[in-house]
């Protein structure tokens, strides 16, 4: 007589087949899983010059990039002089993007280079229409780069971060194109948000002093006169004659307040507010953002949208 707990050798066969299908299945799904998980990993590798470009490539790029930017809150690009250790951090990006119009001094040169490397760079002022830029005299027949105070313009170089992004990985072309789409729509209500912070103050009282004359964008898109301590770069210091003529400016029209920057060294503009007999009305963020995460007045200066509305309501409540 048989014993019925004995398998056979057949049940002996069906046991070890069954378990061998089932062992394949295990496999086939620890693998996919590996596979999935080391594609999701594989994110492309993107280097930025100033925050307020970051910010966007962030945005345009969501899960399927790592962005990295070379200059943080409170370096002036004007003066920013990349190292070999940039240079090769630079180089093991799979794309680069960056402000253009001379921001970033020399580095076009640095940009120029690594393309014949093989490394694709693109300034996003690119695709932005040259007739609406500006040409300070004192830049010396340059486009002022400060574009990122008129938001309606800053919103213009979206598609140039759309395509650089499409063009290194065009797997996630319809991801980039969704999310570039978001993102100046986004821009538009911020634009309609400044336009009516904007309007809270008087034409009179729209008069706007800083550091250096970084907001002509700003003053012609909101409707403020600005005036600016030193030209559009930093590269060179106040001269006396023109702090002199500054101080007589605002006593005639008796501005209610002037503006330090983050990015900018303070010590001529207070030298104003003292002679001038005039407060300090705030720090604006203009050539940097703030750290990611700290809030000033309720605002996320680490964000270009918070560093926008963070400025203009200091400008706002300063000037009423």
């Amino acid at each position: 007589m048989s014993n019925p707990l004995k398998p056979t050798k057949k049940n002996q066969l069906h046991m070890n087949t069954h378990w061998t299908k089932k062992l394949a299945v295990a496999l086939m799904a620890t693998a996919s899983f590996f596979i999935t998980t080391t594609a999701s990993e594989a994110k492309l590798k993107v280097e930025t010059t100033i925050g307020m470009v970051a910010d966007l490539v962030k945005q345009v790029g969501g899960d399927r990039i790592e962005v990295s930017q070379l200059m943080g809150p409170g370096v002036d690009p004007h003066l920013y002089k990349p190292t070999s250790q940039d240079a090769a951090r630079l180089a093991k990006a799979d794309v680069i993007f960056y402000s253009g119009l001379m921001l970033e001094g020399r580095m076009g040169d640095l940009f120029s280079r690594l393309a014949r490397r093989g490394v694709s760079a693109y300034p996003v002022t690119e695709t932005v229409d040259k007739k609406k830029l500006l040409e300070p005299a004192e830049f010396e027949g340059h486009y002022d780069p400060h574009l990122w105070f008129d938001v309606e313009l800053w919103a213009m170089t979206v598609p140039a971060i759309v395509n650089g992004l499409c063009e290194s990985d065009p797997a996630g072309k319809k991801t980039y194109e969704a999310n570039g789409e978001l993102l100046t729509k986004k821009l538009t209500e911020l634009h309609s948000w400044c336009q009516k912070k904007a309007a809270e103050l008087p034409k009179s009282s729209r008069i706007l002093v800083t550091s250096h004359d970084a907001y002509n964008y700003f003053g012609r898109a909101y409707g403020f006169k600005v005036i600016g301590l030193q030209g559009v770069s930093t590269v060179s210091e106040a001269a006396l004659s023109d702090m002199s003529s500054l101080v007589d400016f605002i006593k005639k029209q008796e501005v209610k307040a002037i503006f330090v920057e983050t990015s900018v060294n303070p010590e001529a503009i207070k030298r104003v507010s003292s002679d001038a007999k005039v407060k300090i009305g705030g720090e604006l963020f203009s050539d940097a953002m703030g750290k990611k995460g700290e809030m000033h007045g309720g605002f996320d200066t680490g964000t270009y949208d918070g560093m926008v509305r963070h400025n203009l309501t200091i400008i706002v409540n300063a000037l009423k």
